[in-house]
């Protein structure tokens, strides 16, 4: 016989049906995994409020919507942690992996993936040892980059006309440079005013650095020529904003030099070696910024002084070197002396020779004057006349040269007549004429008339270039008025 089985009975062995039921005596309700998961929040919660660890940052990133994912780890255990965007923006480092960090918060748990995580609200780096860890791997690391390299050092100006001055409006460091540029070289300041230290001073520091650097030269604002990023002393937790990549950056990229001079002699920043020039204390900048008005100015004129004496020594010595030789120079009577005796002599001679040529030449007409009597001049008429009158001159030689000269004009007039510029308009041919008269041969020539004469063989018609008909002129002499009209 079959065994058979009663649902209503209870299992025996705990097994377990199909479907579940309730037990007797039992009156826990089965709970949903949201509840189950509300209660472990609630209760972790409750149990662990705040907190406080320390460990090592790792998987850091930042979301798009700005909040902060990371997780903290030691030897034997890791712990995910977000730090919500309000609180990540008041952080004052950039968190990365490896660091220590020490951070406070709540924990809670998070459903869906069924893990617990910290709600991180504060995050402080774990001890000076661990901050100064983190300055040198920045160091190293944008050194690397070459923004503390020695060549991209540039000299600061000898005289800024403005010095742009980024700190804090309300410190002691702006009264000590004003103070100091005005015992020194008053100079035309222009100050940034920003926040030196906590959260967001960094982003100010670098926003001025960059606003300096991007003012047009021959602006509303004047450009500086030199800038100064200055901050008094402090431990290194008030002077990491100095510190900071974005500050560092901002200096090495601004292109008007600047002087770094953040905290006292012993504080070193990383803005001091990105800067052209480090100053111990902001008083030790100012200094550097500008010399001293006293001193340049005695400078100029000990410079005048030598420049005058430069000058006037070649004059002085040229007139020394002048006067010495004109010393060993002879008197202008001594040098006149023998040039004014041979004058003399000479003009003893000139006078006797002219009297002796005087002499002779009166000796010679005298002697001439027998030659030039009237009878023999008349004699020497008689004899040329007598030549000329035996002179006969025959017609021929005359009368030929005339024949000669007839013949060539009669063949100079043949050939006028045959080159004359009427003689083809007999054979149909036209001269064109301007109104003065002048005969033209280029088209150029005629189309620049307003008038133009075409003369035929029986008469002159005046005609227009352009097709315009001109006003009929009066006919000429010895031609009649009624002419054809050239179309």
């Amino acid at each position: 016989m079959p065994d058979t089985f009663d649902d209503d009975a209870p299992d025996p062995e705990g097994a377990g049906g199909l479907v579940a039921k309730g037990v007797a005596g039992d009156n826990a309700a089965p709970l949903s995994i949201s509840e189950i998961s509300a209660l472990l929040k609630r209760t972790v919660e409750e149990r662990f409020g705040f907190v406080r660890l320390r460990g090592e940052l790792s998987g850091v990133k930042r979301a798009a919507s700005g909040h902060l994912y990371c997780s903290l780890k030691d030897e034997n255990a890791r712990i995910d942690g977000v730090m919500w965007r309000g609180n990540a923006q008041r952080l004052g480092f950039a968190p990365e992996d490896g660091l220590e960090v020490i951070a406070s918060g709540k924990l809670t748990t998070y459903p869906g993936r069924s893990n617990y995580q910290i709600v991180i609200e504060r995050m402080e780096i774990a001890g000076e040892g661990a901050l100064l860890a983190l300055l040198e791997k920045t160091r190293a690391r944008l050194a690397a980059e070459g923004l503390f390299a020695a060549e991209r050092k540039r000299p600061l100006p000898y005289l800024p006309r403005v010095i742009g001055v980024v700190t804090s409006p309300t410190g002691a460091v702006i009264r000590d440079i004003l103070h100091r540029l005005a015992d020194r070289f008053p100079s035309h300041v222009l100050v940034w005013p920003v926040l030196v230290q906590g959260q967001g001073s960094a982003e100010q520091v670098a926003a001025a650095i960059r606003g300096f650097s991007a003012l047009a030269p021959g602006g509303p604002v004047p450009r500086p020529d030199l800038v100064i990023v200055a901050r008094g002393g402090g431990s290194i937790e008030d002077l990491w904003s100095f510190n900071e990549e974005i500050v560092v950056r901002a200096i090495a990229d601004c292109a008007i030099p600047v002087i770094s001079a953040v905290g006292h002699e012993t504080d070193t920043t990383l803005a001091d070696h990105a800067a052209d020039r480090r100053a111990p204390t902001p008083t030790a900048a100012a200094e550097m910024a500008v010399p001293v008005r006293a001193d340049l100015q005695s400078l100029l004129a000990e410079l005048g002084l030598r420049k005058q004496r430069c000058a006037l020594r070649p004059v002085q010595l040229g007139r020394e070197r002048l006067e010495a030789r004109a010393q060993r120079l002879p008197r202008p009577e001594a040098l006149l002396a023998a040039q004014a005796q041979k004058l003399d002599d000479l003009t003893e001679r000139l006078r006797r020779g002219l009297a002796a040529r005087a002499q002779i030449s009166r000796n010679a007409l005298m002697a001439d004057s027998a030659r030039l009597s009237t009878p023999l001049l008349m004699a020497r008429v008689d004899r040329a006349r007598d030549r000329l009158g035996a002179v006969r001159l025959a017609p021929e030689l005359v009368t030929r040269r005339i024949a000669t000269q007839r013949e060539r004009l009669d063949n100079l007039a043949r050939m006028a007549a045959s080159l004359h510029p009427d003689r083809p308009l007999a054979r149909g041919y036209v001269r064109v004429m301007n109104t003065s008269g002048q005969t033209l041969t280029d088209k150029a020539e005629a189309a620049r008339e307003p008038i133009l004469s075409l003369k035929f063989r029986d008469g002159t018609l005046e005609v227009s270039p352009g097709g315009a008909r001109p006003a009929r002129a009066a006919p000429r002499r010895g031609e009649t008025g009624d002419q054809p009209k050239l179309l």
